[in-house]
């Protein structure tokens, strides 16, 4: 039988890529390196074979998707940051019977979902960048699954984050689900966002994520859950939040007790609220 072993939120700003490169940039992102490096470990501590990533950079404007394939290589660089991530390498091994399973079992629930093993379907930096800084390499596989979702409800994903718990559970490996993406996600006026990267685009995004971070160290997931889908409008969050939706889908939704364990503490990075955190799952 398989098992849900590990889950957690997670950043992927560009800015780590230089904050590890040298030049002016150096070690300005050391805290959430420090952090995802952390994650990483107790990923493969739980015993995870596999990691499944929610990338909120996957925009899907209709369906939910999975990559499906067996074997990551590859260089990328970002058309959306080619000055932050330049001919950044992975190679990662895929997991194409569960990337199947959690379509198959989504599909099952009511919402139409897609596994693809096609190589010229990319990997995406919300997948690639936690990947890169966990270091999992081919320590533990991945699959990705589309996490933003341009048409679709909260209700939706936290329905097909309950599916892919099924999936899991009826499987027989052992699982990590994290979500990557940030916060609040309004990033600042092109005239002004190399200026200010370590600001917050509006005081009333920074306050709404602390208050959401306050719900979470506290166990007060149906609070959270109620407020999330006006939350995630109001407050620009990114891919609309589809990847926190669907998460809490698979910890239980209302009924999700843990409470939450911040990794590294929130911040700023060009307008966006930010966080690496562990959801318990005992």
């Amino acid at each position: 039988m398989g098992q849900l072993v590990f889950a957690a939120k997670v950043t992927h700003i560009p800015r780590m890529v230089l904050s590890e490169l040298p030049g002016p940039l150096h070690g300005c992102r050391d805290d959430a390196i420090q952090g995802l490096q952390d994650i990483g470990q107790r990923i493969v501590d739980s015993g995870a074979d596999t990691v499944v990533i929610l990338d909120t950079h996957w925009l899907s404007n209709a369906a939910y998707h999975v990559n499906a394939c067996a074997d990551f290589q590859g260089v990328f660089t970002s058309n959306e940051f080619p000055t932050q991530i330049e001919a950044l390498e992975y190679d990662h091994a895929g997991n194409p019977s569960l990337a199947k399973a959690l379509a198959a079992q989504a599909t099952e629930r009511g919402v139409l979902t897609i596994a693809h093993e096609n190589r010229n379907l990319g990997l995406e930096y919300g997948t690639l960048v936690p990947m890169h800084f966990m270091k999992l390499r081919r320590r533990v596989k991945v699959v990705s699954v589309s996490g933003w979702l341009a048409y679709s409800t909260i209700d939706e994903s936290r329905r097909v984050g309950a599916a892919f718990r099924e999936a899991i559970e009826a499987g027989d490996g052992k699982v990590a689900l994290v979500a990557s993406g940030s916060l609040s996600h309004r990033i600042h006026d092109n005239a002004v966002v190399f200026d200010r990267p370590y600001e917050t685009s509006d005081e009333f995004f920074r306050q709404c994520d602390l208050r959401a971070l306050d719900l979470w160290q506290q166990g007060r997931w149906k609070e959270f859950n109620a407020m999330l889908p006006t939350y995630a409008r109001a407050c620009y969050g990114e891919g609309w939040m589809h990847d926190t939706a669907m998460l809490l889908g698979a910890l239980g939704g209302d009924d999700y007790q843990g409470k939450a364990e911040i990794v590294t503490p929130y911040f700023l990075a060009s307008g966006t609220g930010q966080v690496n955190a562990v959801l318990p799952l005992r």
